[in-house]
């Protein structure tokens, strides 16, 4: 419905007047001329950068992973034919166009999360144009590999029109952007960036808002089993989620010693949940419960379905005798429930007129050798210190340790710096360039829940490359780009670049 939403509006803008303000002629004619020229030869690309699997491995680097070397390899080879600039600094590719010394930044990255191959129709890194007609699927094409290869035929298209640059325009792939940010951080204290910056990993029109990406962590410390004779139905296990910025598709649950009554109110309360799909395996004395929902980008949980949290909701029907799996439930359903703004956890939650509310979500919820680690995401808005945050947050755990005369071991927080960007010189441009190629009139900056690398550049704003109001899939199984929409970044980078790099 969100979808059919945006759509209904862009139309009706469409009839609206535009912008008074127009792009030069350049930059509309150039950017026609990109996507008559390159469409093809775009999904080319896209698909083989999609094909290397360029997730973060314990142990590698950019320079030593199989699956890195060959990416870094595409890009160059990319780069040659394309006749842009290519340098590798390891964690960093630098592209670029022109030799001015003032540039125009654009900030990306090669790196993608993992994906689950039992939840994509297909091979998540083989790109599919198939299964759903009018859709690019695989990882990575919404998160960044698409605005990588737009990018590179924007640059390509501006340089085949032979237009002068007053700016050198110079894409930066980073390839932890997903696990760790201190390479970068490394890197730019010996890099002289942009004066000005676009971040393409976000949303349209403009955002100038971010929220911390921020965490609490937990361990459940093992229990003392109860002894055989107790013929009680006990909740043995409990876990889900796959990665921590990813709302969690999947959870399970195993029990023992559940009757037939307790059997048939637990798949009855099962039916109940909506958006939610449950399977019901008996193993002997076991009864394992598979939990299905809708993964989702951490930093938008209000997008899918908590496979976790609504197992958790589904098991507090009844009392389970006092084990690690059952106090983990218990922790989840009582301090997160089904709500998604922190609305059960101690006074942690508030909101920002402007960023929104405070967002927390149970994503990662598994079994370590010191117990059950609970892994839960954060995105945090402006108003609250992180050590007032830090005192909400204990306050709250001690409550619930004192209700359930337990300990919780290893308590682990962190708070991420919200970030706002209220008057970079480039902001009215960007929106510019998204009125005229949208025919939404008047389009105002807007906040996210995400963290990008933005954080770290001067004057950087985030331009794409999904459009406001549709659901971000970059973090979910299938993600998807359409292609309607990769012809349509093609036109808006392109635009974009020349407005703010070529001589006026």
């Amino acid at each position: 419905m969100k979808q059919i939403a945006v759509a209904l509006s862009l139309i009706i803008a469409s009839i609206q007047p535009l912008s008074a303000q127009a792009l030069m002629p350049q930059s509309a004619s150039t950017a026609d001329y990109a996507v008559k020229t390159y469409e093809v030869k775009m999904v080319e690309s896209l698909t083989k950068l999609v094909s290397y699997k360029t997730v973060s491995a314990e142990g590698y680097t950019p320079d030593t992973h199989p699956e890195f070397i060959g990416f870094k390899r595409e890009l160059s080879q990319l780069s040659q034919k394309l006749g842009l600039d290519y340098s590798d600094h390891g964690y960093v590719i630098l592209i670029g166009l022109g030799n001015s010394k003032k540039k125009l930044g654009v900030i990306t990255h090669g790196d993608v999360q993992p994906a689950n191959p039992q939840l994509w129709k297909s091979n998540p890194f083989v790109v599919d144009m198939t299964s759903e007609p009018g859709k690019l699927i695989g990882r990575g094409t919404e998160d960044d590999k698409g605005a990588i290869v737009t990018a590179m035929y924007a640059m390509k298209s501006i340089q085949d029109k032979g237009l002068v640059l007053d700016r050198r325009i110079e894409l930066m792939v980073y390839f932890a952007e997903e696990t760790d940010w201190d390479p970068l951080r490394a890197f730019l204290k010996n890099y002289t960036p942009a004066d000005i910056n676009i971040t393409i990993d976000a949303e349209y029109p403009v955002v100038t808002a971010e929220k911390g990406w921020s965490k609490i962590n937990v361990v459940i410390p093992p229990q003392e089993s109860a002894p055989m004779s107790d013929k009680r139905a006990r909740l043995d296990s409990f876990s889900g989620g796959a990665f921590s910025s990813q709302i969690p598709q999947q959870a399970q649950a195993e029990l023992s010693g559940v009757g037939d009554e307790l059997h048939a109110v637990l798949k009855a309360q099962a039916e109940l949940q909506r958006g939610m799909q449950y399977r019901f395996d008996s193993d002997g004395d076991a009864l394992i419960i598979f939990a299905d929902g809708k993964a989702a980008h951490s930093s938008a949980p209000e997008d899918g379905v908590n496979a976790v949290t609504h197992l958790a909701e589904l098991l507090s029907i009844h009392h389970w005798p006092k084990s690690q799996a059952a106090l983990t439930q218990s922790f989840i359903h009582e301090m997160v429930g089904l709500g998604i703004y922190a609305e059960q956890f101690g006074e942690i939650g508030y909101k920002d007129d402007f960023m929104g509310s405070m967002t927390l979500a149970p994503t990662v919820i598994k079994q370590t050798k010191g117990g059950t680690e609970v892994v839960m995401n954060l995105r945090r808005p402006t108003g609250k210190t992180p050590e007032l945050l830090d005192k909400q947050t204990l306050n709250a755990l001690n409550d619930w340790q004192d209700k359930h005369e337990t300990e919780l071991i290893d308590i682990d927080t962190y708070w991420g710096a919200p970030m706002v960007m209220d008057d970079a010189p480039h902001q009215d441009t960007l929106l510019k360039v998204f009125s005229h190629f949208t025919g939404v009139k008047d389009p105002k900056p807007v906040a996210i829940g995400g963290s990008t690398n933005s954080k770290l550049f001067p004057n950087a704003l985030s331009f794409g490359p999904t459009m406001p109001g549709v659901e971000y899939t970059g973090h979910t199984e299938n993600e998807f780009m359409t292609h309607e929409q990769f012809m349509l970044n093609l036109k808006m980078y392109t635009a974009a670049f020349i407005e703010l790099a070529a001589e006026k």
